[in-house]
């Protein structure tokens, strides 16, 4: 009679495919939620707008904030004349 060759573990064959997909979904997870959770890159701006640094208003840390670029290519006159209708209209 031909021995049946038998392993010390006959569960192991049929459970280890899932098991290593289960950790591999747990690490996967694991990963993701870490990195959920890491910094964002910040990305480093410069200002060409340094002549109106020193004027009222500019805090850290924005410093002089103009995020429409209204004063990209302005000179103290146009910088004066805005300021003036901020003032005015609020």
């Amino acid at each position: 009679a031909p021995v049946a060759k038998t392993t010390q573990y006959p569960f192991v064959h049929h459970q280890l495919p899932k098991t290593i997909k289960m950790k591999s979904a747990i690490f996967a997870a694991a990963i993701a939620s870490a990195a959920a959770f890491a910094p964002a890159p910040v990305a480093k701006t410069t200002t060409s707008l340094s002549a109106f640094e020193s004027e009222l208003g500019a805090q850290p840390p924005l410093g002089f904030y103009d995020p429409f670029g209204l004063l990209d290519d302005a000179d103290q006159d146009r910088f004066d004349r805005l300021r003036y209708v901020e003032i005015k209209h609020g």
